[in-house]
């Protein structure tokens, strides 16, 4: 059964830096994709950042771009999420998600991802 535990978040100021991470467990499978969503109380579940299996495809969404870097740690399946210069608007709750592969494009709405984290609160103080 694949699980997925985020880790990282905490309560920051604004233009101070966060290191979030998922650890993916019970994977029987070679290909996938990984992807971070962040979600404020009352709106969707918004698209942040994904790196494929092999690591080779990172998209981001406009929010991102320039600030959160996506990796990955292949010899631990494990995913982090750096994100740099953080604004108060960067406050929410940020899932990990995994969608089992091989894909043809890279999935950007929850509704195409396969499992989920708990999520972990991010908190930007202004």
């Amino acid at each position: 059964q694949v699980q997925l535990e985020e880790s990282g978040g905490g309560l920051v100021q604004a233009g101070d830096s966060l290191r979030l991470s998922c650890a993916a467990s019970g994977l029987t499978f070679r290909y996938y994709v990984m992807a971070w969503f962040r979600q404020t109380p009352g709106k969707e579940r918004d698209f942040v950042a994904s790196i494929t299996w092999n690591s080779l495809v990172t998209p981001y969404a406009d929010s991102a771009k320039g600030r959160f870097t996506i990796s990955k740690d292949n010899a631990k399946d494990t995913v982090h999420l750096q994100m740099n210069s953080l604004k108060s608007e960067d406050t929410a709750v940020y899932y990990c998600a995994l969608k089992r592969g091989p894909i043809a494009s890279m999935p950007r709405t929850s509704g195409e991802y396969d499992y989920w984290g708990q999520g972990t609160q991010v908190t930007v103080s202004s």
